[in-house]
Protein backbone atom coordinates (compact mmCIF):
# COMPACT_ATOMS: atom_id res chain seq x y z
CA UNK A 1 0.00 0.00 0.00
CA UNK A 2 1.55 3.27 -1.22
CA UNK A 3 -0.66 6.26 -0.35
CA UNK A 4 0.30 8.95 -2.88
CA UNK A 5 -0.30 12.02 -0.75
CA UNK A 6 0.45 15.48 -2.08
CA UNK A 7 2.88 16.22 0.77
CA UNK A 8 5.30 13.37 0.05
CA UNK A 9 8.04 13.07 -2.56
CA UNK A 10 6.40 10.63 -4.97
CA UNK A 11 9.56 9.64 -6.95
CA UNK A 12 11.08 8.08 -3.82
CA UNK A 13 7.89 6.20 -3.02
CA UNK A 14 7.67 4.87 -6.57
CA UNK A 15 11.33 3.86 -6.55
CA UNK A 16 10.66 1.72 -3.49
CA UNK A 17 7.47 0.34 -5.04
CA UNK A 18 9.39 -0.70 -8.17
CA UNK A 19 12.04 -2.41 -6.03
CA UNK A 20 9.31 -4.29 -4.16
CA UNK A 21 7.68 -5.35 -7.43
CA UNK A 22 10.99 -6.53 -8.91
CA UNK A 23 11.86 -8.54 -5.80
CA UNK A 24 8.38 -10.07 -5.68
CA UNK A 25 8.65 -11.25 -9.27
CA UNK A 26 11.83 -13.06 -8.31
CA UNK A 27 9.76 -15.14 -5.91
CA UNK A 28 6.93 -15.67 -8.39
CA UNK A 29 4.55 -13.10 -6.89
CA UNK A 30 2.59 -10.29 -8.48
CA UNK A 31 2.10 -6.99 -6.66
CA UNK A 32 -1.21 -5.16 -6.35
CA UNK A 33 -0.34 -1.50 -5.81
CA UNK A 34 -2.94 0.40 -3.78
CA UNK A 35 -2.33 4.14 -3.93
CA UNK A 36 -5.52 5.59 -2.42
CA UNK A 37 -5.27 6.95 1.12
CA UNK A 38 -7.76 4.50 2.67
CA UNK A 39 -5.82 4.02 5.89
CA UNK A 40 -6.89 1.22 8.21
CA UNK A 41 -10.08 0.63 6.21
CA UNK A 42 -7.99 -0.24 3.16
CA UNK A 43 -5.84 -2.67 5.16
CA UNK A 44 -8.97 -4.34 6.55
CA UNK A 45 -10.48 -4.60 3.06
CA UNK A 46 -7.37 -6.23 1.60
CA UNK A 47 -6.88 -8.55 4.56
CA UNK A 48 -10.50 -9.70 4.51
CA UNK A 49 -11.06 -10.02 0.78
CA UNK A 50 -8.34 -12.44 -0.25
CA UNK A 51 -7.01 -9.90 -2.78
CA UNK A 52 -3.46 -10.55 -1.64
CA UNK A 53 -1.45 -13.11 0.32
CA UNK A 54 0.23 -10.38 2.34
CA UNK A 55 0.52 -6.63 2.84
CA UNK A 56 3.51 -4.30 2.50
CA UNK A 57 2.77 -0.98 4.17
CA UNK A 58 4.63 2.26 3.39
CA UNK A 59 4.60 5.80 4.83
CA UNK A 60 4.21 4.39 8.34
CA UNK A 61 3.12 6.70 11.16
CA UNK A 62 4.33 6.42 14.75
CA UNK A 63 0.78 5.74 15.94
CA UNK A 64 -0.44 4.24 12.67
CA UNK A 65 -4.02 2.91 12.96
CA UNK A 66 -3.20 0.30 10.32
CA UNK A 67 -1.03 -1.52 12.85
CA UNK A 68 -4.00 -2.43 15.04
CA UNK A 69 -5.80 -3.85 12.01
CA UNK A 70 -2.77 -5.94 11.03
CA UNK A 71 -2.52 -7.36 14.52
CA UNK A 72 -6.26 -7.96 14.74
CA UNK A 73 -6.55 -9.75 11.40
CA UNK A 74 -3.23 -11.58 11.61
CA UNK A 75 -2.55 -10.74 7.96
CA UNK A 76 1.03 -11.45 6.87
CA UNK A 77 2.65 -8.03 6.62
CA UNK A 78 5.92 -6.15 6.31
CA UNK A 79 6.38 -2.46 7.00
CA UNK A 80 8.72 -0.08 5.17
CA UNK A 81 8.85 2.28 8.10
CA UNK A 82 8.93 1.95 11.86
CA UNK A 83 5.87 2.59 14.07
CA UNK A 84 6.13 3.69 17.68
CA UNK A 85 5.60 0.10 18.83
CA UNK A 86 7.13 -2.33 16.32
CA UNK A 87 6.85 -5.39 18.56
CA UNK A 88 5.89 -8.49 16.61
CA UNK A 89 6.11 -6.69 13.28
CA UNK A 90 8.48 -7.10 10.34
CA UNK A 91 9.90 -3.60 9.75
CA UNK A 92 12.67 -2.09 7.65
CA UNK A 93 13.62 1.56 7.75
CA UNK A 94 16.48 4.03 7.59
CA UNK A 95 17.91 5.20 10.90
CA UNK A 96 16.36 8.65 10.63
CA UNK A 97 17.19 9.65 14.21
CA UNK A 98 20.86 8.97 13.53
CA UNK A 99 20.63 10.89 10.25
CA UNK A 100 19.24 13.93 12.04
CA UNK A 101 21.96 13.75 14.66
CA UNK A 102 24.66 13.29 12.03
CA UNK A 103 23.57 16.46 10.23
CA UNK A 104 23.90 18.47 13.44
CA UNK A 105 27.27 16.94 14.28
CA UNK A 106 28.59 17.76 10.82
CA UNK A 107 27.51 21.41 11.06
CA UNK A 108 28.91 21.69 14.58
CA UNK A 109 32.26 20.38 13.34
CA UNK A 110 32.26 23.18 10.75
CA UNK A 111 31.77 25.73 13.51
CA UNK A 112 28.09 26.57 13.07
CA UNK A 113 26.21 27.55 16.23
CA UNK A 114 22.84 28.65 14.81
CA UNK A 115 21.12 26.01 12.68
CA UNK A 116 17.68 25.84 11.07
CA UNK A 117 15.82 22.65 10.18
CA UNK A 118 13.47 22.96 7.19
CA UNK A 119 11.19 19.95 7.30
CA UNK A 120 8.26 18.42 5.51
CA UNK A 121 4.84 20.07 5.32
CA UNK A 122 2.87 20.57 8.57
CA UNK A 123 0.47 17.76 7.62
CA UNK A 124 3.35 15.25 7.63
CA UNK A 125 4.16 16.10 11.24
CA UNK A 126 0.49 16.28 12.21
CA UNK A 127 0.01 12.66 11.22
CA UNK A 128 3.28 11.75 13.03
CA UNK A 129 5.07 10.29 10.03
CA UNK A 130 7.92 8.19 11.39
CA UNK A 131 10.63 9.47 9.08
CA UNK A 132 9.89 13.12 9.85
CA UNK A 133 9.40 12.73 13.60
CA UNK A 134 12.47 10.56 14.12
CA UNK A 135 14.74 12.82 12.07
CA UNK A 136 13.59 15.89 13.98
CA UNK A 137 14.02 14.07 17.29
CA UNK A 138 17.58 13.03 16.46
CA UNK A 139 18.34 16.54 15.22
CA UNK A 140 17.04 18.19 18.40
CA UNK A 141 18.73 15.73 20.76
CA UNK A 142 22.11 16.22 19.09
CA UNK A 143 21.67 20.01 19.10
CA UNK A 144 20.90 19.96 22.82
CA UNK A 145 23.93 17.78 23.50
CA UNK A 146 26.25 20.04 21.49
CA UNK A 147 24.76 23.31 22.70
CA UNK A 148 23.59 24.60 19.31
CA UNK A 149 20.77 27.10 18.88
CA UNK A 150 18.26 25.53 16.50
CA UNK A 151 14.76 26.04 15.19
CA UNK A 152 12.43 23.90 13.11
CA UNK A 153 10.18 25.21 10.37
CA UNK A 154 7.84 22.90 8.39
CA UNK A 155 7.48 23.79 4.73
CA UNK A 156 5.15 22.88 1.87
CA UNK A 157 8.06 22.65 -0.58
CA UNK A 158 6.86 25.19 -3.14
CA UNK A 159 9.11 28.12 -4.01
CA UNK A 160 6.70 30.56 -2.36
CA UNK A 161 6.53 28.49 0.81
CA UNK A 162 10.31 28.11 1.00
CA UNK A 163 10.76 31.85 0.44
CA UNK A 164 8.41 32.59 3.34
CA UNK A 165 10.12 30.09 5.62
CA UNK A 166 13.63 31.37 4.83
CA UNK A 167 12.50 34.97 5.35
CA UNK A 168 11.08 34.11 8.78
CA UNK A 169 14.15 32.11 9.78
CA UNK A 170 16.51 34.97 8.94
CA UNK A 171 14.22 37.48 10.65
CA UNK A 172 13.99 35.38 13.83
CA UNK A 173 17.61 34.17 13.80
CA UNK A 174 19.73 36.46 11.62
CA UNK A 175 22.91 34.64 12.72
CA UNK A 176 21.75 31.35 11.19
CA UNK A 177 24.57 29.90 9.07
CA UNK A 178 23.61 26.23 8.92
CA UNK A 179 20.56 24.63 7.30
CA UNK A 180 19.32 21.04 7.43
CA UNK A 181 16.67 20.19 4.85
CA UNK A 182 14.36 17.18 4.95
CA UNK A 183 12.06 18.22 2.14
CA UNK A 184 13.05 17.32 -1.40
CA UNK A 185 11.01 20.12 -2.95
CA UNK A 186 12.67 22.77 -0.78
CA UNK A 187 16.33 22.07 -1.57
CA UNK A 188 16.84 23.92 -4.85
CA UNK A 189 14.60 26.87 -3.88
CA UNK A 190 16.58 27.23 -0.65
CA UNK A 191 19.89 27.32 -2.50
CA UNK A 192 18.54 29.87 -4.97
CA UNK A 193 17.09 32.06 -2.22
CA UNK A 194 20.29 32.02 -0.21
CA UNK A 195 22.25 33.00 -3.30
CA UNK A 196 19.79 35.82 -4.07
CA UNK A 197 20.18 37.13 -0.51
CA UNK A 198 23.94 37.37 -0.92
CA UNK A 199 24.72 34.26 1.14
CA UNK A 200 27.07 31.98 -0.76
CA UNK A 201 27.15 28.22 -0.23
CA UNK A 202 29.51 27.01 1.20
CA UNK A 203 31.48 30.17 1.96
CA UNK A 204 28.79 31.92 4.03
CA UNK A 205 26.32 29.16 4.88
CA UNK A 206 26.27 25.37 4.87
CA UNK A 207 23.35 23.25 3.71
CA UNK A 208 22.87 19.58 4.58
CA UNK A 209 20.11 17.78 2.68
CA UNK A 210 18.54 14.43 3.46
CA UNK A 211 17.55 13.32 -0.01
CA UNK A 212 18.24 10.78 -2.78
CA UNK A 213 21.72 11.01 -4.31
CA UNK A 214 20.47 11.84 -7.85
CA UNK A 215 18.56 14.82 -6.49
CA UNK A 216 21.59 16.09 -4.58
CA UNK A 217 23.73 15.80 -7.69
CA UNK A 218 21.25 17.91 -9.68
CA UNK A 219 21.41 20.82 -7.25
CA UNK A 220 23.18 24.06 -8.05
CA UNK A 221 25.64 24.42 -6.45
CA UNK A 222 26.03 20.71 -6.89
CA UNK A 223 25.86 18.79 -3.61
CA UNK A 224 28.62 16.22 -3.13
CA UNK A 225 27.37 12.89 -1.78
CA UNK A 226 29.00 11.09 1.09
CA UNK A 227 28.41 7.43 0.19
CA UNK A 228 28.24 4.72 2.83
CA UNK A 229 30.37 1.61 2.80
CA UNK A 230 28.79 -1.31 0.99
CA UNK A 231 29.47 -3.36 4.12
CA UNK A 232 27.01 -1.26 6.10
CA UNK A 233 23.28 -1.50 5.63
CA UNK A 234 21.28 1.73 5.80
CA UNK A 235 18.39 -0.15 7.32
CA UNK A 236 17.07 -0.64 10.82
CA UNK A 237 15.51 -4.09 10.84
CA UNK A 238 13.38 -5.38 13.68
CA UNK A 239 11.34 -8.39 12.60
CA UNK A 240 11.70 -11.81 14.16
CA UNK A 241 14.76 -13.56 12.81
CA UNK A 242 16.33 -10.46 11.27
CA UNK A 243 19.40 -8.73 12.67
CA UNK A 244 18.28 -5.99 15.04
CA UNK A 245 19.68 -2.61 15.97
CA UNK A 246 20.91 0.30 13.91
CA UNK A 247 23.66 -0.01 11.34
CA UNK A 248 25.74 3.16 11.34
CA UNK A 249 25.69 4.56 7.87
CA UNK A 250 24.81 8.11 6.93
CA UNK A 251 21.81 8.30 4.57
CA UNK A 252 22.55 12.02 4.14
CA UNK A 253 23.54 13.81 1.00
CA UNK A 254 25.45 16.84 2.17
CA UNK A 255 26.56 20.22 0.95
CA UNK A 256 28.99 22.14 3.11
Amino acid sequence: MVPLRTDIYVPVMMEIAIAVTTAARGFGYDVLLLTSDEGSAGVRRVAGSGLADGVILMDVQLDDPCIDVLRETGAPAALIGLPGDPSGLACADYDFAYAGALCVEHLAELGHRDVAFIGYAPAVHQRHSGCAERTLGGFQAAADRLGLRVLHRPCEGTFESVAGVVSRILADRPDTTGFVVQNEGAIQPLLSLLRASGRVVPEDVSVVALCPEPLAEQCSPRSPVRPGSSANSPWNRSPTGWPGGPRRRSPCSRRS
